[in-house]
C-alpha cells in the first residue's frame, strides 16, 4: 500500500521540488500552502502516513500546526517532520516540544529526505 505524505510549506517551489522527490521515492503526496489551510484538510479527514510542514508561514506557522495536529486524537502518533531554514537549537526545542518527529533543515538532499522518511514511516 503507497504510504501518503502531505507536505507542508507556503513556498510552491519547494513545496514542488519535495513533491517531486517523494514521488520519485514511490509516495503519494498532497499538500497545504499554510498551517490553517493543512488543518482544515486533516479536520475533513485526510489521513497522511507523514507530515512534512515549513516553520515560518502566514496564518499559522508550523509549531501551531503541529500543536493543533496532536491534539487530534488521529494524529497522536502520526510522524511529523520540520523542514526549515532555521537551525537554532532554541527552535528546534521549540519544534520537540510541540511534537515533532525530526527536523531538517533547508536545502536537503533528496536522498537524505528519502531516507528519513523511510525512518519514520512505518514499512516504507
Amino acid at each position: 500500500m503507497t504510504k501518503k505524505i502531505f507536505i507542508v510549506d507556503d513556498s510552491q517551489t519547494m513545496v514542488m521540488s519535495i513533491k517531486s522527490t517523494l514521488e520519485m521515492g514511490g509516495f503519494d503526496v498532497s499538500s497545504a500552502s499554510d498551517g490553517a489551510e493543512a488543518l482544515e484538510h486533516l479536520e475533513k479527514g485526510h489521513r497522511p502516513d507523514l507530515i512534512i510542514t515549513d516553520l515560518n508561514m502566514p496564518r499559522m506557522t508550523g509549531i501551531e500546526l503541529i500543536r493543533h495536529v496532536r491534539a487530534i486524537p488521529h494524529f497522536r502518533f502520526t510522524p511529523i517532520l520540520t523542514l526549515t531554514t532555521e537551525s537554532q537549537t532554541a527552535r528546534r526545542e521549540e519544534g520537540k516540544r510541540a511534537g515533532a518527529t525530526g527536523w531538517m533543515v533547508k536545502p536537503v538532499a533528496a536522498n537524505d529526505l528519502l531516507q528519513v522518511v523511510k525512518r519514520v514511516i512505518p514499512a516504507a
